[in-house]
């Protein structure tokens, strides 16, 4: 059988980590294809950030309408179709399928090649029975939902966040199993929209205390019901889905989504004959270089036990890239920024107190209500705080934490903080634009050495 074209390096996936990796190989000059057994663009711009998000938007934004706090600019939200907003989402996801990874495949110089990539030995490649032969192979597949085995699920037509923005017509009420940043944005998003809506899970739960607690109570204010236990099994209750939790608490809904996380995407590739390692969850195993037990294959992405954000798929994909390109480089995750698109954001960037404390700090925190932070004043919209996670002794951050509205926007500064050394000193003494949220990074800071109230830019 002929082989195609011998590359530098063949990349399995088409999403943020596989066309990270493409692009800066061809940065660097080496020659590259692309394999993709399903839809160009992976998780985010499909399934995952860019659709979830824009449904987002539109349910915030009927939110707004109907919950505008200003009484002498008065605004209304009709009904909701459904239907027009997701063809509105799919017309989006094409764009960006075609602009932000066909052509940009096409302005790097090199191919994708449709079809199920196999390995049949640790340095023989299939593609649709066809061999790809290459000096490096990476895998980036990503990953997806994950389905829990909770009795009685294996009868029920569930949804998954992907299914979830697929349909057409808004059940009347849904149980989302999960509390995590998925099943979180999901249920507000059905919320929002005018869906009765109950979570069950632990909300947030790798976040501050203080901050979950405060999100907890916006999303009571938004008319969902949370129980904070774990699902037991499901069973139909008539036209409906019935939920039984360990405690016995019941949730019932016409449709229930399942939000319990995600798992890689490995089924097809072989791993076995390649002699590439996976851990008990199945997650490919490669270190620090982003090398598996394969020398010459390495992964990046959702594929490994990393965390699960499109950026840090680009940059894994990117070190990978180099690395097997002849570089030794490790991806540095100090101050690694999250967010969760709910309404208030929740976001993060650096340690957590409990993970801080975890790793041998001493710590000292302080907390800023968002009513003290006067862009929050001004909008009339104080629900949240904001929280930073310093060393004792040297007050250098180690955290900044917020939940607020545009908090995602926050935790760029944080990360350059974080990043830089900068202690809470420093901090509190760096300009910040008054009537900013961002500000209130600042108003926190200077908790540490004032706790008594100041004026509005003091």
């Amino acid at each position: 059988m002929t082989h195609l074209t011998e590359f530098d390096l063949a990349v399995i996936g088409t999403g943020g980590a596989a066309m990270s990796a493409a692009i800066h190989a061809r940065l660097e000059g080496a020659s590259v294809v692309a394999i993709e057994g399903g839809t160009l663009g992976g998780t985010c711009v499909n399934v995952g950030c860019v659709p979830s998000k824009t449904l987002l938007a539109a349910a915030h934004a009927r939110h707004d309408a109907r919950t505008n706090p200003f009484r002498g600019a008065a605004t209304t939200a009709g009904p909701v179709d459904l239907g027009a907003l997701v063809r509105q989402k799919d017309d989006l996801v094409d764009m960006l399928r075609q602009t932000k990874y066909a052509d940009i495949a096409a302005a790097y110089g090199f191919d994708i090649i449709p079809g199920t990539a196999t390995f049949t030995s640790p340095t023989t490649l299939l593609v649709a029975g066809q061999p790809v032969r290459a000096t490096s192979y990476l895998i980036a597949t990503g990953a997806e939902p994950q389905i829990p085995t909770i009795p009685g699920i294996e009868h029920v037509d569930y949804l998954t966040s992907t299914t979830a923005m697929e349909l057409t017509a808004l059940p009347t009420s849904l149980v989302v199993i999960g509390g995590g940043f998925v099943g979180l944005e999901q249920a507000q998003l059905f919320a929002r929209l005018g869906v009765s809506v109950t979570i069950v899970g632990r909300l947030a739960p790798h976040a501050e205390p203080e901050l979950s607690s405060e999100l907890r109570k916006a999303l009571l204010a938004d008319g969902i019901t949370v129980i904070n236990d774990r699902a037991e099994r499901i069973s139909h209750e008539g036209e409906a889905v019935r939920v039984v939790t360990r405690t016995g608490k019941e949730a019932t809904g016409q449709r229930v989504l399942i939000a319990t996380g995600r798992t890689p995407r490995t089924d097809r590739l072989n791993l076995a004959a390649a002699g590439v390692a996976t851990d008990e969850d199945g997650f490919i195993v490669v270190d620090d270089e982003q090398r598996t037990s394969n020398p010459t294959v390495f992964a990046a992405g959702d594929v490994t036990d990393v965390p699960q954000y499109v950026y840090v798929a680009a940059m894994t994909g990117k070190i990978a890239a180099r690395n097997a390109l002849g570089h030794h480089e490790h991806v540095d995750y100090t101050g690694l920024p999250s967010v969760l698109f709910t309404s208030p954001q929740l976001a993060s960037a650096g340690l957590t107190e409990a993970e801080a404390v975890a790793a041998g700090h001493r710590c000292a925190c302080r907390y800023l209500r968002l009513s003290d932070v006067p862009r929050a004043i001004v909008n009339h919209d104080t629900r949240g705080g904001i929280k930073i996670v310093a060393e004792a002794d040297t007050g250098r951050v180690l955290g900044i934490h917020a939940l607020a509205d545009s908090a995602g926007e926050m935790m760029l500064a944080a990360t350059y903080a974080i990043n830089a050394g900068f202690t809470v000193t420093q901090l509190a003494d760096t300009w910040a634009p008054y009537l900013t949220m961002a500000e209130g990074i600042r108003l926190t800071a200077n908790l540490f050495r004032n706790e008594l109230p100041t004026s509005c830019c003091a």
